[in-house]
Formats: C-alpha cells, structure tokens, sequence
C-alpha cells in the first residue's frame, strides 16, 4: 500500500450531482435560492420567538433551537456545493473534508433527537397536561438541548476520528456533493465491514429509536385528541402534532436509507438525491411547515407587522 494514499496534505474531489456540468448554472441558481429561503425562513422564526411572550413557552423554545441547527445543517454543504458549480477543480482540502463531515453529522444527529424530544413534549402537553410544567420546565429543556448536542458530538468524533485515519486509494474522487461517512467507504483500501455495523448502531440508536418514539407519541396523542369532546381542541392538536410528524418522516425515512446499508448497496445517484432531501429540502421546509399551520406563530408575526 502506498503512504501516499495516508496523507493528510491530499485533496479531495466532489463530483457533485451531476458528473458532466451541464446543469451547472441552472443548479447554482436554484440552490442558492433554497438557501436563501431557509436562512431567511429559519431567521424569522427564531426572531418571532424571540420577540414574542406568548411563544416564550417549551414547544417554542425547541422549535427556535431546531430552526438555529438547520441554518448551521444547510450551511454545512451548500454554500461549498454552490460554489464547486461555478468551478473546474470541485476540490476539497483534506482538512475541510474532515471538518464538514465531522459538523454535518454532529448536526444531523441532534437534529434527530431534538425532533424526539418535541414529540414528547407534545405527548405530555395533551396526554398530561396537569403535568405539563413540572415535566417540561426550563431547567429540563434546557438538559433536552445540551443533551443532544453533546450526544451526538460525541458520536460524531468517533466516527469522523477513524474514518479519516484509514488509508484512502486512488483519485480520491468522492461521488457526492459534499463529504459525507458513506460516501467515503467506497474511497478507503481496507475492508470496512465491521465499521460499517458501527454505523448501523449509531444509526439505529441516534436515528431509529427516536423516529420510533415519535410514532408511539403520536399513536398516544391521536387517542387521546379523538376522545376529547371539543372540535376545535382536536383541530388544534391534530394540526400540530401532523406538521411535527410529516417534517419527521421525512428527515428520519431518508437518513435511516443512507446510514443503515452497507455500502455495497449503496447507489450513488440515488444517495445524492436523498442527501438532497435530508440537507437542503428538510431545512427550507421545516419553518414553513410549522409556521403556516400555526395560527400562533401567524399571530405573532402579524403582531410584529405592525
């Protein structure tokens, strides 16, 4: 094996999503759009939340740190992936590679626990809500947050740590638009099978068994909002807990394909297209799903106009 391939000094290559560039421009165009509604979308719920006392309540408090952690998720990727479009090399230093695979998941994985810790704070809100200010108060939101930041920093080191001390063959070509764990396996001149089921673990446990508890969460609240005698409490409930679980599905269905497959089933057009989903699509839509379907926050907003 040639101690070439180890070194750290080398580049990488993004091939983006598309190989041959002819998009190129078309694709600038529309990402950077996508980006600059996500950050401005993202901003305005953080501020109305902010601003407004009536949103300084824990569901809201969750909601302004999930909008915080999808501009630093976007700005992740797209601002690199936006300007390799209007370039020749499509390189990435080594170092860089590093830190944005590092960041990336690090985001990722808090994302994916903080949207199970606003299940649960729904759950509590209908199913207990005599209950509510005990078991949601701001010493413990506060733990929530720390506690998936930290978590899945931690998991992030780890994983970024021995992926990118394994030797590394050829052109260095990664065929994604940003680097990505899975996306670098297929690079690396070792067998990388048993690291691959510590990234199924990490995924199922970081991943899995949130989405899973979404779902508990909301079965629970689906009975007990259709027991309840009130049309407009169940109206409310419902409109709510849809928007967080169709925000979820879509983040959690789409990781989950990425991060709990082997490598050798991976397909890189197909995995560039979920990236999208989970990366850019998830981040723009998240504060417009929330905030449209939410007469609070359509309130506060309206207040703030004037």
């Amino acid at each position: 094996m040639e101690t070439g391939n180890r070194s750290c000094g080398t580049d990488f290559t993004l091939v983006g999503l598309f190989q041959d560039g002819h998009m190129d421009t078309f694709l600038f165009t529309l990402i950077a759009i996508l980006f600059a509604v996500a950050l401005m979308g993202n901003i305005t719920l953080v501020v109305l939340i902010r601003l407004d006392r009536r949103l300084h309540t824990p569901m809201y408090f969750l909601l302004s740190q999930l909008s915080i952690i999808d501009m630093m998720y976007i700005s992740t990727t797209v601002p690199k992936m936006a300007a390799n479009f209007l370039s020749d090399t499509k390189a990435i230093s080594f170092l860089g590679c590093v830190i944005q695979a590092f960041v990336f998941m690090t985001l990722g994985g808090s994302e994916a626990l903080l949207l199970g810790f606003m299940s649960y704070d729904r759950y509590i809100a209908i199913c207990r809500p005599l209950h509510y200010p005990v078991l949601m108060s701001r010493k413990i939101c506060c733990s929530m947050v720390a506690s998936a930041w930290s978590s899945s920093s931690v998991t992030a080191s780890v994983h970024t740590v021995y992926v990118f001390q394994l030797p590394f063959c050829g052109s260095r070509m990664v065929n994604h638009f940003f680097c990505e764990v899975p996306s670098l396996l297929p690079l690396v001149c070792e067998d990388t099978s048993q690291y691959e089921h510590t990234v199924l673990v990490s995924g199922l446990v970081i991943l899995l068994l949130p989405f899973l508890a979404i779902l508990a969460s909301y079965a629970r609240v689906l009975v007990v909002v259709l027991q309840m005698g009130s049309g407009k409490g169940q109206s409310r409930a419902l409109s709510t807990c849809s928007s967080h679980l169709t925000v979820a599905s879509l983040f959690y269905v789409t990781t989950l394909s990425t991060y709990t497959q082997p490598h050798t089933l991976h397909s890189p057009g197909r995995d560039k297209v979920v990236a999208v989903l989970y990366s850019i699509i998830t981040p723009v839509l998240n504060p417009f799903v929330y905030s449209l379907r939410n007469k609070e926050v359509i309130g506060a907003l309206r207040r703030q106009m004037r």
